[in-house]
């Protein structure tokens, strides 16, 4: 899958492929939050239609998220499933051909809505085909919609397709949908929205070493992220290369040791050691143990420490599969 961050770049990318068509492409656009079932059956959907044109297949995806840009403070923004670079790793393994990261930004909010069209769908990537929702919105202030694509695409000769909805137990998968499983600690039916596990990823990163101060060291992985989908400590896997560790998780702001900052992933490998630093680590979460708390003294979130410890030996009984 080729990346691009420009739309005007696209053309010259296409006078370089394979396909026997030279006309743009068949595209969608989204924020593809936590590529769900939902966002795998609109992949599904364009690379159908793409194949059956002769075209190739462009995902535009929205970054940041428009919430995140405007947000005055990280609690004013919903929290984020996936860093771009999950997103675009998922969407690969669907054979899409191109994807396109749509820097959101003050200009790009200002955009009209026929400015939009114009700039980026016709004369950028010279759409075909393009399929989205009946509820989607773009431009300034939200003015563009389905019906306006529609019209537009009779003028510019491009269609305008309806995407495709998926539904769970009579409710429609979306990310909001998933975030509040993930509040819920509903691992498993989060595992069934999104065809997978779910989990964080990240780079060792050196911390204060606070966990090992306490004799109980940990991995500390930077969650890029303004607002967490989860907080709390977890039992969870850690994948680091073939092998799956059991781990304690925190994922917080440390109130007992640390007075302000932002929220932190702190991963503790049951029964491991060995420097970890700027290795990749991915946490998959099978079940939550608590809620953070601010406790007395560092020598009563010890002893908590290990009754958490002791909790997650007895929930991790077999593997989740990567």
């Amino acid at each position: 899958m080729i990346v691009i961050d420009d739309p005007n770049a696209f053309a010259q990318h296409r006078s370089a492929d394979t396909f026997q068509d030279s006309r743009g492409c068949v595209a969608t656009i989204g924020k593809f939050d936590g590529v769900h079932l939902g966002h795998q059956l609109i992949l599904d959907q364009l690379k159908a239609k793409a194949e059956e044109l002769g075209l190739p297949a462009l995902v535009i995806i929205i970054e940041p998220h428009p919430e995140e840009f405007f947000a005055t403070s990280p609690d004013k923004c919903p929290a984020r499933l996936s860093l771009i670079e999950e997103k675009l790793a998922r969407i690969e393994s669907f054979n899409v051909d191109y994807a396109l990261v749509l820097r959101f930004d003050s200009q790009l909010s200002q955009l009209s809505a026929q400015a939009y069209i114009q700039d980026i769908l016709v004369d950028g990537l010279g759409i075909a085909a393009f399929i989205i929702g009946d509820d989607f919105r773009f431009g300034h202030q939200r003015g563009g919609d389905f019906a306006l694509l529609k019209s537009e695409g009779l003028k510019s000769g491009f269609e305008v397709f309806e995407s495709a909805t998926y539904e769970h137990n009579g409710e429609r998968i979306s990310s909001t949908y998933v975030r509040d499983c993930l509040q819920a600690s509903d691992f498993e039916l989060v595992q069934q929205l999104l065809g997978r596990p779910y989990s964080l990823a990240g780079e060792v990163i050196k911390g204060q070493q606070l966990g090992s101060q306490l004799g109980f060291p940990t991995c500390n992985i930077d969650p890029q992220r303004k607002r967490m989908p989860l907080l709390g400590v977890f039992a969870c896997h850690a994948k680091l290369g073939d092998e799956l560790i059991p781990a304690a998780v925190n994922i917080g702001f440390r109130p007992t040791v640390q007075a302000q900052g932002g929220a932190l992933v702190e991963a503790h490998l049951l029964d491991y050691s060995g420097d970890l630093y700027g290795a990749h680590l991915e946490l998959f979460f099978r079940a939550k143990v608590r809620d953070e708390m601010k406790f007395d003294s560092v020598e009563v979130l010890s002893a908590q420490l290990r009754e958490d410890i002791a909790r997650v030996r007895e929930l991790i009984i077999r593997p989740v599969q990567g």
